[in-house]
């Protein structure tokens, strides 16, 4: 006669299923910073702006969106690029208390798509291939890393300004 024959079964069930479902999960990195921004840092003889900065995009269908509303003391700033367009544009104004200056910057890149796995989010890594700028208040924008990835710590663009009393 057995005693405990029920009592194994169920424990050797469990410790089986057990098993299953530790070798079913798995461990995905995705990445916890997955925004791929365009991070553009200031250089030269302004190095933090003092003036109130504001930046919007076209957003490519008549409406433009608001990125950077009103940022004071600004040493650097990110801006998001768009995954399927080819040229971005972005407009800048600069406004003190001598009034306002408006600047467009317009990037041209290739669009790349970036997979890490399947329960990840998906992304789009860029290339950039060319920036055009107006010089009202930009003196020089220089591509530094022109691959825009998750590395925020990498600047994408120097942006050099003029001095606004120099205008």
């Amino acid at each position: 006669m057995k005693k405990n024959g029920g009592w194994d079964l169920k424990l050797s069930l469990y410790i089986l299923i057990t098993l299953f479902v530790v070798a079913g999960c798995s461990s995905i990195d995705c990445p916890l910073n997955n925004r791929v921004y365009a991070k553009y840092k200031l250089a030269g003889d302004i190095k933090t702006l003092a003036d109130s900065l504001t930046l919007s995009a076209n957003l490519g269908d008549g409406n433009d969106s608001v990125i950077i509303n009103k940022s004071v003391n600004t040493d650097s700033f990110q801006l998001p690029m768009s995954y399927q367009r080819n040229e971005d544009v972005y407009f800048m104004e600069i406004k003190n208390s001598t009034g306002s200056q408006f600047d467009t910057i317009k990037v041209t890149k290739t669009n790349t798509p970036h997979f890490e796995a399947v329960d990840c989010n998906p992304a789009i890594f860029h290339v950039v291939t060319g920036v055009k700028y107006t010089k009202n208040r930009i003196d020089t924008i220089v591509i530094n890393n022109p691959n825009v990835t998750y590395d925020a710590t990498k600047s994408t663009f120097l942006i050099h300004f003029k001095n606004s009393s120099s205008n």
